[in-house]
């Protein structure tokens, strides 16, 4: 499902206008209607009263005028409070409010900061909001009486309805320009943008519909959108039933190379979610004074005692018994609980230069790559890369809230730079692949927030990979399905209190869930990523 720019949008909208034939204002009416179809069910039917509309001077005004208009013609007590003098709306926007004083609509002129003032008895007097303020072009923080327009309303305590995206929203990165509107729901025109499901956008967005405007469908394709949302119907279709004849020696072999003392767990964990999700056989490779131990706590999968460093951890003598354990493996997963002494960093430097199998790094490999990460550029054979954002920090070279302030611009500019896929993980976890694709995963949930959780994902990934998938499929069906599982156990069990081996134990039961196609269960639909098509 396509994610688009703001700018991605606006070439969409001038490509229908101008190649197709169809009217800026008849899709300016379609948004309009569209969106009050979904106010009255999202919000007039739960909170009654009147409505006021605070309107911009742009298309997003227009589309609130449009909407100011039927909620009149359904008898509904409707206000227009206009931040701008009326002369200066032109275009579609212009046509749809002098539409407004022929059918009687009234239309309130706010045109600084005294008459906000001036006007804020009449505004308390509303039960309802919808906000019409700004759109989606909007790059810098907001000010002037603008941004007291949008604190008023969130001060309020009164039920709000974006149109198109909250105002105040950067609809490329989710982040807010300086202040937001917080909104129970919002209509979206044509496409869900980016930061509708990007943090902190997903959490002020509320309840999220999209509107069939007219947009033909191949558009998207046409201007190039970079963007997607993992949809089960998506990932269902890079699997495939296993024949009744399968066995063991066909669905895969990984080898994972993990654990040094004190993180023997993040070994375990790792190896035994790539058995969950289907991988026929594990091999661990552990440093030789722990396999006793590891032996004890994967009884399913098989061990490999290596070469350890006086500091306890993998040494890098430890290679050529590595490469001689390669044959028949599919994918190599590195780094859960290893450790970060430099023989361990000169040991996984070697095997990606030189290991004949795609790698899955992630945890204490990320650090040992973040020191040099240029030795990305050696590899021989496809890897992928699960930092959370401060790995990604290191990795790149930035701070953790420079990651965070544009997640994927970030994941996208590693990935392209270094030919990697890079799982950027988090709430809204990003996929990013070299080609400049991005994939946004809608699963998981804040009870995540525990230890060990990154280790699953990278068996799950890794043994997604063994058993046939692409690097980049395996990673978004793998991000799918972890987040996927967690929210299974925050049913189940609990919102907070399960642990990364109950998302483990759980995961078979959630692939079978993503191969039939289901979507979330229904208790998410109360999670403000609600999303649906009209």
């Amino acid at each position: 499902m396509f994610l688009v720019t703001a700018n991605e949008m606006q070439r969409m909208d001038q490509s229908t206008i101008e190649s197709f034939g169809i009217p800026g204002r008849v899709l300016m009416e379609n948004a309009g209607r569209g969106a009050t179809a979904f106010f009255l069910e999202a919000i007039y039917g739960l909170h009654n009263g009147p409505v006021g509309i605070m309107a911009g001077r742009g298309n997003n005004g227009g589309d609130g005028f449009v909407m100011a208009r039927y909620l009149h013609q359904k008898g509904i007590a409707v206000t227009v409070f206009l931040l701008a003098p009326k002369q200066h709306i032109t275009g579609d926007a212009a046509a749809n409010l002098n539409l407004l004083d022929a059918v009687g609509v009234p239309v309130i002129e706010i045109t600084d900061e005294d008459a906000f003032v001036q006007q804020q008895m009449a505004m308390r007097h509303q039960h309802i909001w919808i906000d019409a303020i700004l759109g989606t072009g909007l790059k810098s923080d907001v000010r002037g009486f603008f941004r007291t327009a949008i604190d008023f309303i969130n001060q309020q305590n009164r039920p709000v309805f974006a149109v198109d995206i909250p105002s105040g929203l950067n609809a490329d990165t989710g982040q807010v320009c300086g202040t937001c509107i917080q909104a129970t729901a919002t209509a979206t025109f044509g496409f869900a943008k980016v930061g509708h499901l990007s943090y902190p956008g997903r959490t002020l967005t509320g309840r999220l519909k999209v509107i069939e405007i007219g947009i033909p469908p191949h558009v998207a394709t046409d201007v190039g959108c970079r963007q997607h949302l993992i949809t089960p119907g998506t990932l269902k279709r890079q699997f495939a039933r296993r024949s009744a004849t399968a066995h063991k020696g066909q669905t895969g072999h990984l080898m994972v190379l993990a654990g040094s003392p004190g993180k023997t767990g993040a070994a375990a964990m790792a190896a035994m979610s790539a058995m969950r999700v289907g991988a026929g056989l594990v091999t661990l490779g552990v440093p030789f004074s722990l396999n006793p131990v590891l032996e004890t706590m994967v009884t399913e999968a098989m061990t490999v005692p290596l070469a350890e460093s006086d500091q306890g951890g993998l040494d890098e003598s430890a290679i050529e018994t590595l490469l001689s354990h390669f044959e028949g493996k599919r994918c190599l997963a590195v780094g859960p609980g290893i450790g970060t002494a430099p023989s361990t960093g000169r040991l996984l430097s070697r095997l990606i230069q030189a290991s004949p199998v795609p790698l899955v790094i992630d945890a204490d490999g990320l650090n040992l790559i973040a020191e040099d990460s240029d030795i990305l550029s050696k590899r021989q054979s496809p890897i992928v890369l699960t930092p959370h954002p401060g790995e990604m920090a290191r990795l790149s070279g930035q701070s953790t809230a420079d990651i965070q302030s544009d997640r994927i611009g970030h994941a996208r500019s590693f990935a392209k730079q270094y030919g990697v896929v890079v799982v950027l993980k988090g709430a809204g976890t990003i996929i990013a692949q070299p080609d400049g694709m991005v994939f946004i995963n809608p699963t998981g949930n804040p009870g995540m927030a525990a230890g060990g959780m990154g280790d699953v994902l990278t068996g799950i990934i890794a043994g997604l990979v063994c058993q046939g998938l692409s690097i980049e499929d395996a990673a978004q069906s793998g991000v799918y399905l972890h987040g996927l599982a967690a929210d299974r156990m925050a049913r189940i069990k609990a919102p907070v209190g399960y642990l990364a081996t109950d998302v483990m134990d759980t995961l078979p039961e959630a692939l079978e869930q993503m191969l039939n196609g289901e979507d979330h269960d229904p208790w998410l639909d109360t999670d403000p990523l609600f999303y649906s098509m009209d």
